[in-house]
This record gives structure tokens, C-alpha cells and sequence, in this order.
């Protein structure tokens, strides 16, 4: 992926040039879709939604972005990581809302509720506890969305950020032995 390319594409579509973005798509969608396989290779494999599909839903929220002021290629792939981190956990909030009796009548035939119903759980406590952790140090819950919820790796999340690798690496030490203690 050629960085300047992308960086020039999304300063033209913010600059109103509706092409750049028919341009910059296919550059960009072989990562979207690495970050989002990254992420959804945690899930069990019941999971209804699929990579693909967490990457064209991510696809029309960036739709939605054609006024930002884009940086450069980190800042794109961070927003992302921020968005797909919002899509799951919205995904994850409907599903326990639908378990819960959401706005369907329910009939139980005597069966466990399905395994992937714990990753939720476990999803929406990362998330909770992702969201604490901003309050106190935004920077590191930042490196934790982009690796865990973005699927970057640490150079790509250094990049995103504009961190040195070294510091993206402490944060993201850092942070996860604090979310560690805090969801057990």
C-alpha cells in the first residue's frame, strides 16, 4: 500500500472530489478486510456477522467521514479501528437485547442458548472496561482499539496513532495488564 497514495486520495475526497473515494477504495479495502478478519478470528464460529460483512458495514460509516480533515494513511486505518470496535458493539448490545426477548416472543425448547452468546458478554466487558480506561489514559485505549478491535499489528497501530513502535508497545503492555486485572 503506497501511503502517500492514500493520504492524497482522502484529502481529495474531504476536498469534495467524489472520485478519489472510487479511487481509494481498493487500495484501502485489502487492510480493511486484514483488520477485520484480525478481529473476527476471536469469535466463535457461529458468529453471524462475517468479515466481509463488518467491512462494508465499516465501508458505509466511512461514507459518512467526507469532511474530516484526513492526516494521513494512520489516521484513516484508526478511525476504522474505532468504527469496526463500534460496529461489534453494537452488534454485540442487539444480540443480548434479542437473547434478553428483545422485540421477538421467544419459545424455549428446553436447549442452552448458543455458545457465541459468552463472546458478547466478553466483548461488551472489553468494551466497558476500554471506555474506563480512556477516562484515564486515552492514548493507551486507543492502542487497545486499534490492535484488538482493528486488528492492526504494533507498527501499523505506532503509524495510526503517530507513536514510536517502542511506546505503542509499553501502551499496549501497559493496557492490557490493566484490562487483564480489570475483567477478572
Amino acid at each position: 500500500m503506497e501511503p502517500l497514495k492514500i493520504t492524497q486520495l482522502l484529502q481529495d475526497y474531504a476536498s469534495g472530489d467524489s472520485d478519489a473515494l472510487d479511487k481509494l477504495i481498493p487500495v484501502v479495502y485489502e487492510k480493511l478486510q486484514e483488520m477485520a478478519h484480525g478481529r473476527m478470528r476471536g469469535e466463535n464460529p457461529g458468529h453471524t456477522l462475517s468479515t466481509n460483512g463488518l467491512v462494508h458495514e465499516a465501508y458505509l460509516k466511512l461514507l459518512k467521514f467526507d469532511r474530516i480533515d484526513w492526516q494521513d494513511r494512520g489516521h484513516f486505518f484508526a478511525i476504522s479501528s474505532q468504527i469496526m470496535r463500534n460496529i461489534l458493539v453494537d452488534y454485540a448490545s442487539r444480540k443480548k437485547r434479542e437473547k434478553r426477548g428483545g422485540h421477538r416472543h421467544r419459545i424455549s425448547l428446553g436447549q442452552e442458548e448458543p455458545a457465541a452468546d459468552v463472546n458478547l458478554d466478553r466483548l461488551l466487558s472489553i468494551h466497558q472496561a476500554l471506555d474506563r480506561l480512556a477516562e484515564m489514559d486515552e492514548r493507551r485505549a486507543k492502542v487497545v482499539e486499534c490492535r484488538f478491535f482493528g486488528g492492526l499489528n504494533m507498527q501499523e497501530t505506532a503509524e495510526a496513532l503517530g507513536l514510536s513502535e517502542r511506546t505503542a508497545h509499553r501502551d499496549w503492555q501497559i493496557a492490557s495488564a490493566w484490562l487483564k486485572n480489570e475483567l477478572q
